[in-house]
């Protein structure tokens, strides 16, 4: 039987992304089987090959983001430079950039501007608040993102200040969405040759993941009030974080599965107990219920203990891991959620896996963290013809520029 043919071969992307929202997307459509050529800015490229870690001076964080792009390190600055990136366009499928809107168009490499070259080209463009809008303009952040799009209202303790969550959601977020929208653009441009421009607000794909707070005000007329409840879910209970011997323990019960719960505790009078016995009495008495189960935790020794009589039940619940600690849980190493990848400089170590199972997907490969301008031989002679010379002459006019880190 043939080796399967990874689902993106023979698509060539052209990536000025950098830091993570851009990156994101594009190392889900390298770890798809396209070709993705990174274009960085002379003479430092990326800004996180400098981010702390690093070992032997290759940031970890770099080779976590972008293993198996091809690095052209150009000075977009110079006319040439430019030039050269019109000139690779005739032989690209995708063009995914992050910069502010507005940038690229005035380096002459906006969407229309690459249109008119390739007319099937498709253009991916992430950035906080959308390419349109009296806000577009605006520097964003993840953080800033979270903000405008009410994650951090309802993150915290509703007597508290509002905090962001402790990773990059809204970066991460966006890169997955444009990652979607480029295989749907590809999939319209085989049935009609027609390429298109794919604008990711940040704020955007947030916004989408907001589950109750914008209906139910809005349908209520403002009765509803969306807030947020700290370690506990404001919808159930219990439903939330609990004290436990080595730190905490998540539990989601619906009505069936507290009757459960209170078995499992050895407590199923707590069943007809009218603080407890329905929905609405188990949110008027959450303290009382949450003092109830984290007393019953505090007679076990270990959190794995508590888990396997909760698990025995069916007791929807979970550990709260530290991020470091989920390649010990086997589930995890089986499908590749944490993946071990060995860097000739940077050395062996544990990223996040390729999040898609693919029933006939070929073999993971082994993907290489680039050099600063490792491919610009290979743009420049293989791809656009340019001889010996001409090459060398980008060189010495510090119009490419490479190191070997």
């Amino acid at each position: 039987m043939s080796t399967p043919t990874p689902y993106l071969e023979g698509i060539r992307v052209l990536d000025f992304t950098q830091y993570l929202a851009g990156p994101a997307c594009t190392r889900l459509l390298t770890e798809m089987g396209a070709e993705v050529i990174k274009v960085e800015m002379a003479p430092h490229g990326e800004p996180t090959r400098a981010q702390e870690p690093r070992i032997n001076r290759r940031a970890s964080y770099f080779v976590q983001q972008n293993r198996g792009k091809r690095s052209l390190c150009l000075d977009l600055r110079k006319p040439e430079a430019v030039q050269v990136i019109k000139e690779l366009i005739t032989q690209v499928d995708v063009v995914v950039e992050n910069s502010t809107p507005g940038v690229m168009s005035r380096r002459g490499l906006g969407y229309e501007d690459l249109r008119a070259i390739n007319p099937r080209i498709i253009m991916a463009s992430i950035s906080g608040f959308g390419q349109t809008g009296p806000m577009a303009s605006k520097t964003a952040f993840d953080f800033i993102a979270q903000a405008y799009s009410g994650v951090m209202h309802m993150t915290g303790e509703p007597d508290g200040p509002p905090l962001f969550v402790g990773t990059a959601i809204t970066d991460v977020g966006a890169g997955v969405h444009a990652f979607g929208a480029i295989g749907y653009a590809l999939f319209r441009r085989d049935r009609t040759g027609e390429g298109s421009h794919i604008d990711i607000g940040m704020v955007d794909s947030l916004y989408h993941m907001q589950e109750m707070a914008v209906h139910a005000p809005s349908v209520t007329q403002g009765a509803y009030k969306a807030m947020r409840s700290g370690r506990h879910y404001g919808a159930a209970s219990p439903a939330g974080s609990f004290r436990s011997p080595q730190g905490w323990i998540v539990i989601f019960c619906t009505q069936t599965q507290v009757v459960a719960l209170f078995e499992a505790m050895g407590r199923p009078e707590l069943s007809t107990d009218p603080r407890f016995a329905l929905p609405q009495a188990r949110l008027d008495n959450r303290d009382a219920l949450t003092t109830i189960i984290e007393d019953w935790m505090a007679h076990f020794g270990t959190d794995a203990e508590i888990m396997a009589i909760l698990e025995r039940y069916r007791i929807p619940c979970g550990q709260v891991i530290e991020p470091k600690d989920l390649g010990n849980i086997e589930h995890f190493r089986q499908r590749g959620t944490v993946r071990t990848v060995t860097d000739p400089l940077a050395g062996t170590f544990d990223i996040p896996g390729f999040p898609i199972k693919f029933s006939d997907a070929p073999p993971e490969r082994d993907l290489a963290t680039p050099n600063l301008g490792e491919a610009n031989e290979y743009v420049l002679r293989d791809l656009l013809g340019y001889d010996a010379d001409r090459v060398a002459a980008f060189e010495q006019d510090a119009i490419t520029f490479a190191k070997d880190r």
